[in-house]
């Protein structure tokens, strides 16, 4: 029998690259920012993270075994990631009831609502996050103190982050290695600017995402901080302490760079990122919330398809607009 001749849609070279291949990675580049926060935190980081993860992952078969009836899907890691991203974005000392919570919006209304993994137009981890922040405002933002439980076993003690910090008496502000190591008072993802600059190198040599977004977002939020520290140091800090506190480096590696929420093209990702970076210097220097980065992503978010419309690669063999 003669072979046949198969013809198939593009792309025809396959690279190997796959989900759970590169959701798996994403995972390994989380682990050395995740040691960290165990480090400081304690036993109740593992306990947050597990449950997170628990329960997105539950979320995720429940949904697909028996509302869409359909093969489950939760092997491809996609489900674990989303878990533990939302877990970086929550304080230690949050109750397991409210992590539930956090994790039904975050696959079911986030994810699922729109057809699962690859369908979602926001990032699942930060939707869960910013409505636990709006639900329960004072439980996400009670901080225990990082190095509590070295001394007494106990996360009784609170901290303020950095940036709530810098809204009222920024001369207590923590020396710069605090912050790069991450002994300060924020979430799990805020853990270490170096623990997490350690997980972009990984995902940068494995190729999982390109340099692109990272590098605008920060570029942006340094030029922009710079200029109106310069113009008045009473309103806006170094550039420096925006760049290493907060949830800036976690969301600018972690969660800005999701495929499914990014645009395509490398113009686009550069307009995306500046648009990231401008939207979260404008709410911690001038609004109400100390932090921006999750609703700047968001926001960005919701422009990718019209960014992805108006700037995209000229077709082959055609000439660019």
């Amino acid at each position: 029998m003669e072979k046949q001749f198969m013809i198939s849609q593009s792309p025809h070279i396959h690279s190997g690259d796959n989900i759970r291949k590169n959701m798996y990675t994403v995972l390994v580049a989380l682990l050395p920012a995740l040691l960290v926060s165990v480090y400081f935190f304690g036993p109740d980081a593992l306990t947050v993270t597990a449950v997170s993860v628990a329960a997105c992952v539950s979320c995720e078969y429940l949904i697909q075994r028996f509302l869409f009836r359909e093969k489950t899907t939760i092997g491809d890691g996609s489900a674990i990631l989303t878990g533990v991203l939302l877990a970086f974005c929550l304080p230690s000392s949050l109750p397991l009831w409210i992590i539930l919570i956090g994790a039904v919006v975050s696959i079911g209304i986030a994810k699922m609502s729109f057809g699962g993994l690859g369908n979602n137009p926001f990032n699942p981890a930060l939707v869960g996050r910013v409505f636990l922040l709006i639900s329960f405002p004072v439980q996400m933002t009670s901080w225990p103190c990082p190095t509590a439980w070295h001394t007494d076993g106990l996360d009784a003690a609170t901290a303020a982050t950095p940036l709530a910090i810098l809204k009222g008496h920024p001369a207590d502000l923590p020396a710069i290695t605090d912050m790069l190591l991450g002994n300060m008072g924020g979430s799990l993802g805020e853990a270490s600017s170096v623990a997490l600059a350690v997980g972009l190198l990984i995902l940068l040599i494995r190729k999982v995402i390109t340099w692109h977004i990272p590098a605008s977002i920060l570029l942006t939020v340094f030029v922009f901080t710079d200029l109106l520290h310069l113009a008045d140091p009473a309103v806006c800090a170094s550039p420096w302490i925006h760049l290493f506190t907060g949830g800036l480096l976690l969301g600018a590696f972690f969660m800005a760079t999701d495929y499914v929420t990014s645009p395509m093209t490398v113009p686009g990702m550069w307009l995306y990122g500046a648009g990231i970076g401008i939207l979260t210097v404008l709410i911690r220097v001038f609004g109400s919330y100390p932090e921006g980065i999750s609703f700047a992503i968001l926001i960005m978010n919701a422009f990718t398809p019209l960014i992805n419309r108006y700037v995209k690669p000229a077709r082959y063999g055609g000439k660019k607009k």
